[in-house]
């Protein structure tokens, strides 16, 4: 049996008159961070918020290196021997000199398993929040320069107030973290749309104001050629509020870089000169970038680099394996004028102003076979691009505006994938803005190549709850391109102490879920590890072996407004042992199932509840929310009868059962690994989701 806390939608509508039965024991889901920054080379204590109790936190865990956290709140039992409901306590934060700025995620660990992420901003400023009643001019709060103003817009028609004193002429950037670190916030369903002003202290008239430039998040650099004092006034734009909109502003008078020029940087070359964006940079400079340790293979990284003797904010770059090249300075506006380029390659560009349309020309034959990725929004630019695939003469072939990785989330890039030549010839690669915008910042990199057979590897969750003696499901959809179909066997690493696995597989076809089943020992203790998932295939490509290997991607689950589940990409995926929780086991009257093409076979089911659990428990073997099947492990043509089984558990009825039914038309297969699962409501769209041991279904070939 086990504990996974996974999402999963309300199967059988588990409501009452009174509203929604949830569980008695939930894993805490964080909320906000109090302040959201924390400054490089320092340790600092924040308040972290969240939904359902934090007590017998023992651990925090921050993605990337440089950061460690560590809970400082008593974990003391309350007078009367109970447990508290502690939804806000202490952490600290200690930074390392050298750890790289920007968004971190961070969770804390306890007895009922990993909490959701939050986010944590690295700064290089001194951190300040905002204190009280500094929501009136008169009441600004007095800060230095440079700093980092930390906030929240806690309620409707909230809006603070920093007082900066302007001794010399000077540009000042404002930096804004607000929407943005609300992405993860799993349960945060409105996000904050900041809006920055400054005004002069004296007169109260605007002098700058900025909106939306990262996303939701606005970006000011302002000249300020009058020393003085002036006010920086931050709020909603809608003058709505929320005590969990948390922000982060970084003021500084140093260069501010939002992308550099080429993007895509050649991994053959160690080093890298290139042209920055961004405000406050000096005239002609050249950035230094080195390739980062253990690059071996084309990546998107967050890098740092360097301005003169200073290091700059981080700047995302496109390390690639193909050769680069760079727009020519000659006129690309038209298919006739397009610039002849190679296949493969990877080709930097920037749409330089508005109505600028780059073309790029390749020769092909017949049946060749060509995909081109767009790397722009990813790494920053204001570039929305759209990308098509023309005749020479300028007839359109194909196109496309956003692309969608994992088979759930969806970026601004473009990509056409797996284009086929119709005949020999000349082609020309056409983008462009989708609004015909352009400027400076509106770089790009074309990759450019012979596509191969890959598959994509997602995670549902990004977290895994198991009790002692229990059992765990996690599952992964693969999205199969170009041609490859076969099996992907799972495999993973960094199991907690106590933990062990078995390993399922995708089958081949139109099969595209397959799930690992964790069990912890009876005899676990407390313990958390973020784990890393593969997937492994073989196929027959011209003759010879081809081995593909495809690192799973871990995805946050987020409840959307309406109650729908969303996900988000996120960098870990933590397993943690806890203590018992509301089933206590699960038990199957058969793991091994053999069905007929055809043929109907009934699995009984026993839960155990722990005392005074009475809550609803619902039964199943897929994966899903609503009317939504987010994993499905069982093999093709086998589904649930639902009117010959009994998934819903009501009251303290521990017992129900679930029906299988192999289809005429069922392709055999052997020993398919499937988890039969029991689904408790956290609300809405969450759920704790306990499962059995592995079952395995195999269909018998026809005779």
């Amino acid at each position: 049996m086990k504990t996974s806390l996974l999402t999963l939608g309300i199967v059988g509508l588990l409501q009452t008159t009174s509203g929604l039965l949830l569980a008695e024991k939930a894993y805490p889901m964080l909320m906000s961070l109090k302040p959201t920054a924390a400054q490089r080379g320092s340790t600092s204590e924040h308040e972290l918020e969240s939904r359902y109790s934090m007590f017998g936190a023992y651990q925090v865990l921050v993605s990337g290196e440089g950061v460690t956290g560590e809970i400082v709140t008593p974990m003391d039992l309350g007078k009367d021997g109970k447990e508290p409901s502690l939804t806000k306590i202490n952490v600290k934060f200690t930074v390392a000199d050298d750890a790289l700025p920007g968004v971190r995620d961070v969770r804390v660990v306890g007895p009922t398993g990993a909490s959701t992420l939050g986010q944590l901003v690295i700064t290089t400023n001194p951190v300040i929040y905002e204190q009280d009643k500094n929501n009136q001019p008169d009441g600004a709060q007095v800060v230095s320069i440079p700093s980092t103003l930390c906030g929240a817009i806690e309620a409707g028609e909230d809006v603070d107030y920093f007082k900066l004193t302007i001794s010399e002429p000077q540009t000042i950037n404002f930096h804004c973290w607000g929407m943005r670190l609300e992405d993860r916030i799993h349960d945060l369903q409105t996000h904050v749309d900041p809006i920055i002003t400054v005004k002069n202290a004296a007169t109260g008239a605007t002098v700058a104001a900025a909106n939306n430039d990262f996303a939701a998040d606005p970006f000011l650099s302002h000249d300020f050629k009058h020393p003085g004092d002036y006010l920086l006034e931050v709020r909603d734009v809608r003058y709505g509020g929320n005590k969990y909109w948390q922000y982060a502003i970084e003021v500084s008078h140093k260069p501010f870089v939002t992308q550099v020029y080429p993007v895509g940087l050649p991994i053959a070359a160690a080093t890298h000169d290139l042209e920055p964006v961004g405000a406050g940079l000096p005239g002609k400079t050249h950035l230094t970038v080195a390739l980062p340790e253990g690059t071996s293979s084309a990546a998107l990284r967050d890098v740092s680099t360097r301005l003169g003797d200073d290091q700059t904010n981080p700047v995302s770059v496109v390390f690639s394996n193909l050769p680069c090249i760079t727009e020519s300075v000659e006129s690309n506006n038209t298919p006739q004028e397009a610039q002849s380029v190679d296949v493969p390659n990877g080709i930097n560009g920037r749409i330089e102003s508005p109505g600028d349309i780059d073309c790029y020309r390749f020769a092909a034959q017949k049946g060749d076979r060509v995909s081109v990725e767009v790397f722009a929004r990813r790494n920053h630019s204001q570039l929305d691009s759209i990308v098509r695939i023309l005749k020479e003469d300028g007839a359109s072939l194909v196109e496309n505006d956003d692309l969608r990785e994992w088979g759930r989330f969806t970026y601004q890039d473009s990509e056409i994938e797996n284009w086929v030549a119709p005949a020999d010839g000349n082609y020309v690669i056409e983008i462009r803005d989708v609004h015909l915008r352009g400027g400076e910042s509106y770089v790009y990199f074309l990759n450019v190549d012979r596509p191969q057979p890959y598959f994509e590897l997602a995670l549902d969750s990004d977290k895994t709850w198991i009790s002692p003696g229990g059992c765990g499901v996690i599952f992964a959809r693969a999205v199969k391109k170009n041609g490859f179909d076969g099996e992907i066997q799972l495999h993973i690493d960094g199991l907690p102490e106590g933990v062990t696995a078995q390993c399922g597989r995708i089958l081949p076809g139109k099969a595209n879920d397959g799930c690992i089943i964790l069990q912890a020992a009876r005899d676990a203790n407390l313990v958390a590890s973020n784990i890393r998932i593969t997937g492994t295939a073989t196929m027959d490509q011209e003759g010879q072996p081809l081995e593909l290997v495809t690192v799973a991607q871990p995805m946050q689950e987020t409840y959307m407004p309406g109650g729908g589940r969303s996900h988000w990409p996120v960098e870990m995926h933590t397993v943690a042992v806890g203590a018992p929780a509301d089933i206590l086991d699960l038990k199957l009257s058969t793991t091994e199932i053999v069905l007929k093409p055809g043929e109907s076979k009934r699995v009984d089911i026993e839960i155990q509840r722990a005392e005074g659990f009475n809550t609803n428990v619902t039964l199943d073997m897929l994966y899903r929310h609503l009317n939504s099947v987010y994993a499905n492990s069982l093999p093709e043509g086998v589904t649930i009868d639902a009117r010959q089984s009994k998934t819903l558990l009501t009251g303290k009825e521990t017992r129900g059962h679930i029906t299988l039914t192999a289809a005429k038309e069922a392709p055999p297969v052997t020993e398919q690994q499937c988890s039969v699962m029991a689904n408790v409501s956290l609300n809405f769209v969450m759920k704790a989701t306990y499962s059995s041991v592995p079952v395995k279904i195999t269909v018998a070939s026809t005779p």
